[in-house]
């Protein structure tokens, strides 16, 4: 097996703002892995809050090369190899891998996993952190079932009061990590007399404690996004939250996604698969996925300017899983 990679920059259609920062494109990093003929496509989503850069990416990939040995088939084998690192960088070779598998069956992955698309939920479509007046147009002119809004500012409840006077969408919240204790008992209830669904990601990645009493007092369902990056971490937020937010490049991959899955239902905790600003590529691979969940939050393809691949696409808020083999993504 060959692996290769560059870099693929994003640009963004408008700045996107959370409470993290604000960005006008993502340089994420595109990986290529040939065998016999056939290439297995993967993008690593880096993320600089979660400590990710293109630069580690592509030092990860590097080191990995000698874990992939020269068998395609032994996916197992091949991921329990790889060194410790890079999430975004696991997620790449994860897709690469399970995009090789695919193609040389010649069937999408939510087929050999024996899955319904038809099951997939409907996405939601996120509106970042501006005015209450912009956000406002900006859920008019979305007409979109539902509305995931950020927040983590000071003014988040005009915010969504602005947002509630112009749609009638489920709203669902997210916080990234921006409020404190005092701050998301406040205003939990005046989200939710405003029909807000559930909450993500109200405190501090590493305040599990506060997730746990907060969830004791909330009104509102509680999502953790930020504090979980494996499925090993799922088991340590029961009874601190809700449910779990699941992304390919924050948990390192397929494997690692679809065992958070299982284990976050296991636990009788709910899960929103979702994304980080990615192409095509990299949300195609989450909504093979989908069937298994009960929230979708895969928007990442249409915040792209400048989008590379096609795959899955979408009908409204409702999510086409791809047909075509593996991944089922082809360049533009």
């Amino acid at each position: 097996m060959r692996l290769t990679w560059e870099p693929m920059t994003l640009k963004l259609a408008t700045a996107f703002n959370i409470a993290h920062g604000s960005y006008t494109e993502r340089h994420n990093v595109l990986a290529r892995l040939e065998h016999d003929g056939l290439t297995g496509l993967g993008e690593a989503a880096v993320v600089p809050y979660l400590g990710e850069s293109r630069e580690g990416v592509t030092a990860y990939l590097a080191q990995a090369t000698d874990a992939l040995g020269d068998d395609p088939w032994l996916i197992e084998d091949i991921l329990d190899r790889l060194p410790d690192g890079s999430h975004a960088a696991q997620s790449a070779l994860s897709l690469c891998l399970y995009d090789l598998h695919g193609q040389r069956l010649g069937q999408p992955l939510w087929r050999l996993w024996g899955l319904n698309p038809a099951r997939a939920p409907l996405t939601s479509v996120t509106i970042g952190i501006d005015t209450a007046e912009a956000m406002a147009a900006q859920a008019r002119a979305l007409n979109a079932p539902i509305l995931k809004v950020k927040l983590g500012g000071p003014d988040d409840l005009p915010l969504v009061r602005a947002i509630r006077a112009v749609t009638d969408a489920t709203l669902r919240v997210d916080a990234n990590a921006g409020w404190s204790r005092e701050t998301a008992l406040a205003l939990l209830p005046a989200l939710a007399d405003l029909g807000v669904e559930f909450v993500e990601q109200p405190l501090a990645m590493d305040d599990v404690a506060g997730l746990r009493w907060l969830k004791a007092r909330s009104p509102l369902p509680l999502f953790a996004d930020e504090a979980v990056r494996s499925a090993g971490g799922v088991a340590g937020l029961v009874g601190a939250v809700d449910g779990v937010v699941v992304k390919l490049a924050k948990f390192g991959g397929l494997r690692e996604a679809r065992r958070a899955i299982d284990l976050a239902h296991a636990l009788d905790m709910q899960v929103m698969l979702s994304c980080m600003v990615e192409s095509t590529l990299g949300v195609s691979a989450a909504a093979h996925l989908a069937p298994l969940c009960e929230h979708a939050d895969l928007d990442g393809p249409l915040l792209i300017a400048d989008d590379p691949f096609r795959g899955m696409a979408y009908a409204g808020a409702r999510l086409m899983l791809p047909t075509g083999p593996g991944l089922g993504v082809t360049a533009h």
